[in-house]
């Protein structure tokens, strides 16, 4: 497999081809619980999907770990669960499908709140109640003050037995680390899934809260007791038809950027560097990924900084892997997402991605429900991507996913690997063409490869090309290239 590093704003292989990636998330979430007290978590990724996956043009998963799968036990790592996932690596390899490892948490633990995932019980030092959701899966992030101490303490890197929670959460870092080492399909590693302040945390949820009611001209009292309960479906609609409105939707959101600055440039940062440092001890070379707070997934401005090490050096390969739903994904209102909404989100993630000067893999985004009317904007969303130059994963895998109308849209034509510098490449869906432009290099001694999803009817290229197995192979040297591929 080709060895991918960073280059300016661009993901680039060995021979110096321009790299594009196009994936989906596989995060295991479901634990069983043993007669003897012991968690098991599933996972199902085979051999077979992957193929399949690699057929519809998936060449890149984000693989979810959790700290409770492998440290059940201070001190303790479990090999045996990282075993299982070592299997699903070296069929990933087999086929050549990329992999970036995700530490994933929800609502901080299975041990807090469900449906939350991460860490392991003993790093929950401050929940006394798990407690479930009553409305939506992420209200414990909103009112759970036990989940909110468990983020503090694990920022504030609290000491249990002697050594503090998050220098113990970087120890496991390193650990699984260096037990994948030798695997080649591992891209990089997101050191952390949707940050999450902790205390703060409640309070940029009430203000946003706040301000979005006194926005709308929503009259209505709302403390924490009564917020769902109390409003009717057709208000919601209402407010949702004027936060459709960015200028609108700005406003609303503006009210939170100072505490999550505080948080991102006090908080997360020294975390990321910190994990980042400990990544560094066994790897030298796989990419760095970082991701945005949790309240950026909403479009607030994200202020994390690009990595610096505390000897003073810049870490090079470094991506940032920005996550981003519309407010109405998770709820019975999923149908009602607003392009406009999510061009905000993605468009606050753009200038984070102009200010840290590195290339951009989205690691979520989407998370529509079989058989949703939303297929608009997906289309509209990965558009937007492929005129970003952005790699993506979608979130998320589910039972027969190759087989939905949301798979057809993410397997669309996509330049692979580009012997040159990308200038566009776009898709048209109804004219089914595929338009591919970029400045070619003599120095490259590889071929440009554009995946396309069914055998071409016509293809124009300025330079010689050839066809086999969905793969489009142009053999292009110095100076502008333009292919185009009519399906």
């Amino acid at each position: 497999m080709n060895t991918i590093s960073v280059s300016g704003k661009r993901l680039i292989d060995e021979y110096g081809r321009e790299r594009i990636f196009n994936g989906i998330n596989f995060v295991y979430k479901e634990v069983q619980k043993d007669s003897d007290g012991v968690i098991r978590y599933k996972t199902e990724l085979t051999e077979e999907l992957i193929v399949s996956l690699r057929k519809k043009g998936i060449n890149i998963i984000r693989l979810g770990l959790t700290w409770a799968g492998i440290e059940p036990e201070m001190g303790v790592y479990n090999t045996q669960y990282l075993d299982s996932y070592k299997k699903v690596l070296e069929m990933c390899e087999k086929h050549e499908m990329y992999v970036f490892i995700d530490w994933h948490q929800d609502l901080f633990s299975y041990f807090c709140s469900a449906p939350g995932d991460g860490a392991p019980e003993w790093a929950c030092i401050h929940t006394k109640k798990r407690r479930d959701p009553r409305f939506i899966w992420a209200e414990g992030y909103f009112f759970h003050k036990d989940i909110h101490k468990s983020f503090d303490s694990f920022w504030e890197n609290e000491e249990i037995n002697g050594r503090g929670l998050r220098d113990r959460f970087c120890d496991m870092l390193t650990f699984t680390v260096d037990y994948f080492k030798d695997l080649k399909c591992i891209m990089g590693y997101d050191v952390f899934n949707e940050p999450f302040p902790g205390t703060p945390g409640g309070e940029i949820f009430r203000r946003l809260v706040k301000n979005g009611i006194e926005t709308v001209a929503f009259n209505k009292r709302v403390d924490r007791k009564g917020l769902f309960a109390d409003v009717r479906k057709k208000d919601i609609m209402a407010m949702l038809s004027v936060a459709d409105d960015p200028k609108v939707y700005h406003k609303i959101i503006d009210s939170a950027n100072e505490l999550l600055f505080e948080f991102d440039v006090k908080r997360y940062y020294p975390f990321l560097v910190a994990a980042a440092e400990a990544i560094r001890k066994v790897d030298k070379t796989g990419i760095i990924i970082s991701e945005n707070c949790y309240y950026s997934n909403l479009g607030i401005p994200s202020s994390v900084p690009r990595i610096v090490y505390r000897d003073g050096s810049r870490e090079e390969n470094h991506i940032f892997s920005p996550h981003g739903y519309d407010i109405t994904v998770d709820t019975p209102l999923t149908n009602n997402a607003s392009s406009h909404r999510v061009d905000f989100i993605f468009d606050e993630h753009k200038r984070t991605q102009e200010r840290m000067d590195v290339p951009v893999l989205v690691g979520e985004w989407g998370g529509m429900v079989p058989g949703s009317e939303e297929y608009p904007a997906l289309e509209h969303l990965i558009d937007k991507f492929d005129s970003n130059k952005w790699s993506q994963t979608y979130w998320h895998y589910y039972s027969d996913f190759e087989n939905t109308k949301i798979m057809d849209i993410i397997n669309r034509p996509l330049p692979v690997a580009v012997a040159g510098e990308i200038k566009k490449y776009s898709f048209d869906r109804r004219e089914k063409l595929f338009t591919l432009t970029y400045t070619g290099s003599s120095d490259i001694k590889a071929p440009t490869l554009i995946y396309l999803p069914s055998e071409p009817k016509k293809v124009y290229s300025t330079k010689k090309y050839k066809y086999k197995d969905n793969i489009l192979s142009v053999y292009a040297g110095k100076g502008e290239c333009i292919v185009k591929v009519e399906l």
